[in-house]
């Protein structure tokens, strides 16, 4: 099999991680200003935590699927 057989889930681990790092560091961090008058000051914190919430559980679950 092409890369492997677990393919797909080295994909959902890189995917989940990423997701759940660029979230939890938009929160943390924001940009210092905002590059138009569309953009917003800060992430929005309900729809922050929820997009890490899910990229963590994706990604944990994809690491529990290559350690069993």
């Amino acid at each position: 099999m092409f890369l492997g057989e677990d393919l797909l889930a080295y994909l959902v681990l890189a995917l989940g991680g990423a997701l759940c790092a660029g979230n939890i560091l938009a929160m943390v961090k924001p940009p210092p200003r905002p590059k138009s008058e569309e953009d917003l000051p800060r992430a929005p914190i309900a729809r922050t935590v929820t997009m890490a919430v899910v990229g963590g559980i994706a990604a944990a679950w994809a690491l529990a699927s290559l350690v069993s």
